[in-house]
């Protein structure tokens, strides 16, 4: 069981693993793809200062020293750091912070080989200069807005110099999820943060596997001690899930084995019990029969005659029982007729029988061996008046059996069907050996059907052996 635990949680785990990856490789793309949109955005937005930088600087014929001081004022003003280089290539102004942004490392992507405003070098992408030609040959430069503060780069003002517009917004920020710190979202970062949730994940999973597992492990060791001869036990089914419906269906299964293997020790022990009697009839017949005469010979003969037959009967029902018990349906189906194999068996005690007609489906033998043992029984106990009916409704086909005997008290028409119970006193008037009703029901449970026993108005009792409408059909 353990193994089957370790291999639950490693399916588990390997199924997380594989979600980890597939989730880590597609924000790393959605990143990329953000990342690549915003330098878009910035490019353009860059692209679109400089032209209207261009459009508000003085021509290259003004004094330098005009010109700078236009760069500077625009650099504040759009809190942008620039630079302004002449045709020649030679730089004319740069603002303090495209300056101070020159010197500094980088810090949050990997350094790239470029030229920045004239001189070569590696800058990261934050301090990569963007060049803009300008008309009359300058070269205007600009950095995209960085997050350090520098000279010149403080908190927007209500209004720029000269009574300007206040600073341009800056670009949005490169990261779309604002709730992972920046430096995570990188790819050591990501493998980390990913890593840890798997790692948590993984933890959380195995309580989950070991509680599945566990109940399996009780299920297993309840089968076993099931099967080590403790009828009676039974496992846990709570629960509304798989193990669950499996416990369920094995305390179902436990339970008509339990029944089946008490009702055979109960037949074997009743059938023990019943064969003693006519074994000793025959025992003292046998022994008298060296000192009897020839009409003491015939008489002991004819008692041990009829205790073979007792014998025989007795046998063949327990034989009869056994089999029924071991069936959970008849092993054939044929077209009956039901009033017809009611009225043979009626007529070798010469009863009439009333009804019409009527076809069912199911074993002639036993059915037949059904309806002889109610008519058997109707003579036995029923005082000599033995009247017997078929009728057919929505419900089915019945064939009443009733008589005009002691009856049979409300509290034991139930007992009257268990194996080898007989009423106080019956067997020792009336002989039998109380499996006869017991056969008469499971043959009728074997045809889908039951027998029920009722008063008979008048007084007696009258068996009622019903089939359902479903195996019967109008003949």
């Amino acid at each position: 069981m353990k193994t089957l635990t370790l291999r639950i949680y490693l399916t588990v785990v390997a199924v997380l693993l594989l979600f980890a990856v597939a989730s880590g490789w597609l924000f790393q793309q959605q990143i990329e793809t953000e990342r690549s949109r915003a330098e878009t955005v910035l490019s353009e937005r860059m692209a679109a200062w400089g032209d209207l930088i261009q459009r508000s600087l003085p021509g290259d014929e003004a004094p330098p020293e005009q010109q700078a001081s236009a760069l500077l004022d625009w650099s504040q003003r759009l809190r942008l750091p620039l630079a302004l280089d002449d045709a020649a290539g030679k730089r004319i102004a740069m603002s303090e912070s495209f300056a101070e942004r020159l010197q500094q490392p980088p810090d949050d992507a990997p350094p790239r080989a470029g030229t920045v405003a004239g001189r070569t070098g590696e800058r990261s992408d934050r301090n990569r200069a963007y060049a803009v030609q300008l008309e009359d040959g300058r070269t205007l430069w600009v950095m995209r807005p960085g997050r350090r503060i520098g000279p010149g780069m403080g908190p927007p003002q209500p209004g720029g110099p000269r009574g300007g517009p206040g600073p341009l917004p800056l670009v949005p920020p490169l990261y779309p999820l604002s709730f992972v710190p920046a430096p995570w979202q990188g790819g050591a970062g990501l493998v980390l943060l990913l890593g840890l949730l798997f790692v948590a994940v993984s933890l959380g999973a195995w309580p989950v596997v070991n509680r599945l597992t566990r109940r399996l492990q009780g299920l297993r060791q309840g089968v076993e001690q099931f099967g080590a001869g403790e009828l009676s036990h039974r496992v846990d089914a709570t629960g509304s899930d798989e193990v669950a419906a499996v416990a369920a269906s094995f305390n179902q299964a436990a339970s008509r084995i339990e029944a089946l293997v008490r009702s055979h020790q109960s037949l074997l022990a009743n059938a023990s019990h019943e064969l003693r009697s006519p074994l000793a009839r025959m025992r003292m017949a046998v022994s008298m029969l060296d000192g009897a005469t020839g009409a003491q010979m015939d008489r002991l003969k004819r008692e041990i005659e009829l205790d073979v037959a007792e014998l025989d009967a007795l046998v063949e029902e327990v034989l009869l029982a056994s089999r029924l018990d071991a069936l959970r349906d008849i092993e054939r189906r044929d077209a009956i007729d039901l009033l017809g194999l009611v009225a043979e068996e009626a007529a070798r005690v010469g009863v009439a029988v009333d009804g019409r007609p009527t076809s069912v489906s199911g074993d002639e033998r036993l059915l037949r061996r059904a309806v002889r043992n109610l008519i058997e029984n109707a003579q036995r106990y029923g005082g000599g008046e033995v009247k017997i009916a078929l009728t057919a409704d929505t419900q089915g086909i019945a064939v009443h059996v009733c008589d005009r005997g002691p009856g049979v008290p409300a509290d034991l028409r139930e007992r009257i069907f268990e194996p080898f119970y007989r009423l106080p006193g019956h067997a020792e008037t009336a002989g039998g050996v109380g499996l006869g009703l017991s056969l008469v029901k499971q043959i009728a449970e074997r045809h889908g059907g039951r027998v029920r026993c009722e008063a008979r108005d008048g007084g007696g009792s009258c068996f009622v052996l019903s089939l359902p409408l479903h195996q019967a059909a109008a003949g």
